[in-house]
């Protein structure tokens, strides 16, 4: 009886670690291939570089970068911001990615 459930507990331990290995080596192939997209997109024009981007949005809202993400919406290229002010409140801020021109400014719940 305690070998079965060794055996189980062992079997299903295995199959947790074999899910989180899968999962960390998917994510990071998608990291891979947004960085190489936008690689692509930079050297074509169709986006401002990422530095110039973080320079905009604190701009706009001086504060920590919290987290930046590359999109397409509507057929066009736009930058999230995600920017902790001084005040602790999180704002995002949506920029598009061509012009750098704001499209939207938020602040978290």
């Amino acid at each position: 009886m305690m070998k079965k459930f060794s055996l189980s507990v062992l079997a299903i331990v295995a199959c947790i670690l074999l899910a989180s290995v899968l999962i960390l080596t998917n994510h990071h192939a998608n990291a891979d291939s947004n960085q190489q997209t936008a690689r692509q997109l930079l050297s074509a024009g169709e986006i401002l570089p990422l530095e110039k981007i973080i320079k905009l949005a604190k701009e706009i809202k001086p504060g920590e970068v919290l987290e930046t993400e590359l999109e397409r919406k509507k057929g066009r290229h736009i930058y999230e911001v995600e920017i902790l002010d001084a005040h602790s409140q999180v704002w995002e801020i949506k920029l598009d990615a061509k012009t750098g021109k704001l499209i939207k400014l938020e602040l978290e719940d």
